[in-house]
């Protein structure tokens, strides 16, 4: 298909994609080439991110502003039903699945889950949506069963489906399910079963990539009974454009093979492996206790895709070829991988691998939850201990049940940082350390040297470490790196964005910190910068309380300014890690509100004799060694990520004066 536009007038074209389990193999295959090909078509991947899927595997798409990553099981249905109303989606190509045979033998209950139940999620969501005009299930040839050693013909898809082992049986009740939607519900379904895919990217449970990894390290290949079972491979982009083909052309209600009339045996992939490597195949081969049940043969007729205009190109030679160069490129891209290459792997030896924690983000887009259920699955490890943000953030974490710890490194010694994440093996990092003065910023203007080393190199060492382990960091900023000016005027209603550059220099803090933000830019993957400003809580004993502060200054200016209510605004950020969000957030109430206004409020729920003066900012410079920051900053993106989200004047009143009102 040409590149960018559907192959005729009278194909579908798509608007908005939802593609489940992105991350895998396939499907980022898919995920990529569509991003490539179609730069008018959005596309939102959904993902578990389980053992053998990785955001690596997307890396292609994270440039696009057409691409969406949402960190999500599609066995929660609330989950589907928000994603598919909020991103109006149109069509969805359902790859997610547990595929590996091996496994479902030992964890049978874990397909049923996650291959029919979470199939039946999503066929039920469209319905009740009815917002879908295109669903392609994604199935096997495995459905089948076994094909005869000695026919040359290949299973239509008229054929009758008899599965033979805990995996295919999943798959084919899932696809009952879609042509019980088609049937019942019209809903417009289409079905693929495939013959096995290889390529780059495939986590090494496989045959190809094992058999790849364990020549590379020079060690045995493992072949289960007596390796005469027979399979037809495809190359990975060869399957990509099926898809592509299908999206496009395929007819609703049908049934499309996607498969290769070449074949061959388990022992001839062996050998053609050990012949790209060199090795003598008779020593390096070895002979395992068999499954309990291994099909002989899987054999498709594969005409009725062929005649929708789509043909296999790469052959057998050149894709293996192509495959063994990527994994000498990229040994580590699974990271330990030693539990893969036993001979028979198992859910519970992979998935207690020490680098199965793929918690790099992408976009956060609308809330979309990480965890379903419960919190247990969320360890946070958290920097700022001896901190206002960090000690109230290890509270809230107690009050919630979420288990985290705090770090005993510091964030410019980047071993002890290594050391902490190893130990604490966390799925989110939290940074609320750093310098802000003590007692205030003008500290910042004498400890120059000390500023740069926990302002800037600790924050981009942890940033990193993070990068390093594909861990989100959460870092806690300030968004006292801007100050009103022409375009964002005090009293304009106009607030700076997220995008905007800082353009205030007057402390040396605020440097540091408009600093740190730009480089961290670089991170922007697995980075989620929240800029606080004027802090505030409940607790008016607390001297870094922005209300304590003011309220025991003899003399303050007046002037509006944004500012974060912590105790409505560190649940939100427990929140958004959670939903795995990035970028650059201005974390402040909506609005702005003046010192007076606060000052008024004091007096008139604290103390009726409270009184204060103001001065002006030139009378202000005479007491302070730096300037200070002034402006409002624009939190609508926020607002509309958490519509419940109190203006500055609400929240200050509920959180911090209803509960300290003096009667």
């Amino acid at each position: 298909m040409s590149s960018g536009s559907p192959a005729s007038a009278s194909s579908y074209a798509p608007r908005k994609i939802l593609i489940t389990g992105a991350a895998g193999f396939i499907a980022s295959h898919v995920t990529n080439m569509l991003i490539k090909n179609y730069p008018d078509y959005k596309i939102v991947a959904l993902d578990k991110l389980d053992y053998c899927s990785s955001l690596r595997n997307l890396i292609p798409c994270r440039s696009s502003p057409n691409f969406k990553f949402l960190k999500g099981d599609i066995t929660c249905a609330d989950l589907v039903n928000y994603l598919l109303v909020a991103e109006d989606i149109d069509t969805i190509m359902h790859f997610a699945a547990q595929s590996h045979v091996d496994n479902s033998f030992g964890n049978s209950f874990e397909f049923t889950n996650n291959n029919i139940y979470g199939t039946h999620v999503l066929l039920e969501a469209c319905k009740v949506t009815q917002k879908i005009k295109r669903f392609i299930h994604v199935s096997t040839d495995e459905v089948y069963g076994e094909t005869d050693l000695e026919t040359d013909i290949g299973n239509p898809e008229a054929s009758q489906l008899l599965p033979t082992n805990p995996y295919s049986a999943t798959k084919a009740g899932a696809e009952m399910l879609v042509m019980a939607y088609h049937r019942s519900y019209g809903l417009p379904t289409i079905t693929t079963r495939g013959n096995n895919v290889y390529g780059p990217n495939q986590f090494p449970e496989k045959l190809i990539p094992k058999f790849i990894l364990l020549a590379m390290k020079g060690e045995k290949l493992p072949i289960h009974g007596n390796g005469s079972n027979v399979r037809s491979y495809l190359y990975c982009e060869d399957v990509a454009e099926a898809f592509d083909v299908i999206l496009h052309k395929g007819v609703i209600g049908h049934v499309y093979n996607i498969g290769t009339q070449k074949e061959r045996s388990v022992l001839d992939v062996a050998a053609d492996v050990c012949k790209l490597f060199r090795l003598n195949s008779e020593e390096t081969i070895h002979y395992v206790q068999d499954r309990p049940f291994n099909d002989q043969r899987y054999f498709l007729d594969d005409q009725k895709l062929k005649k929708l205009g789509w043909q296999e190109k790469t052959t057998w030679d050149e894709g293996l070829k192509k495959t063994m160069d990527w994994y000498t490129k990229n040994p580590h891209w699974w990271g330990d991988v030693s539990s893969a290459l036993n001979p028979h792997p198992s859910i519970s030896m992979l998935t207690d691998s020490t680098d199965n924690y793929d918690t790099l983000f992408m976009k956060c887009g609308n809330r979309t939850e990480t965890q379903t259920g419960a919190d247990s699955g969320l360890k946070f490890l958290i920097y700022g201990r001896s901190g206002w943000i960090g000690g109230l953030l290890g509270k809230l974490c107690k009050d919630k049940g979420i288990v985290f710890e705090y770090g005993n490194g510091r964030l410019e010694d980047r071993n002890s940082l290594v050391n902490d994440v190893k130990r604490v093996r966390p799925t989110h990092v939290f940074n609320a350390a750093g310098v802000t003065g003590r007692p205030n910023v003008d500290w910042c203007e004498s400890h120059k040297a000390e500023t740069i080393r926990a302002n800037v190199v600790g924050t981009l060492t942890l940033a990193d470490v993070c990068k390093e382990h594909n861990l989100l960091m959460m870092n806690f900023a300030t968004g006292c790196i801007f100050e009103y000016d022409k375009e964002h005027r005090q009293g304009s209603g106009i607030g700076f964005k997220e995008e905007d550059t800082p353009n205030f220099i007057g402390s040396f803090y605020s440097k540091t910190k408009a600093m740190v933000e730009e480089l961290l830019k670089e991170y922007d993957q697995n980075v989620c910068t929240l800029r606080v400003r004027m802090p505030i809580s409940t607790d008016l004993s607390n001297p870094r309380n922005f209300i304590t502060k003011i309220s025991r200054y003899n003399k303050v200016v007046n002037i509006p300014n944004s500012m974060t209510v912590l105790d409505e605004l560190l649940p939100i950020s427990i929140e958004m890690a959670k939903w795995n969000c990035r970028g650059i957030w201005n974390f402040t109430n909506p609005g702005v509100i003046s010192h007076n206004e606060i000052l008024e409020m004091y007096r008139d729920y604290m103390d009726p004799e409270f009184k204060w003066e103001n001065f002006n900012l030139e009378e202000q410079s005479k007491v302070i060694v730096a300037p200070r920051s002034n402006n409002e900053l624009d939190a609508s993106k926020l607002k509309n990520e958490f519509p419940e989200l109190l203006s500055i004047r609400d929240s200050i009143i509920k959180y911090v004066f209803e509960p300290n009102k003096k009667t």
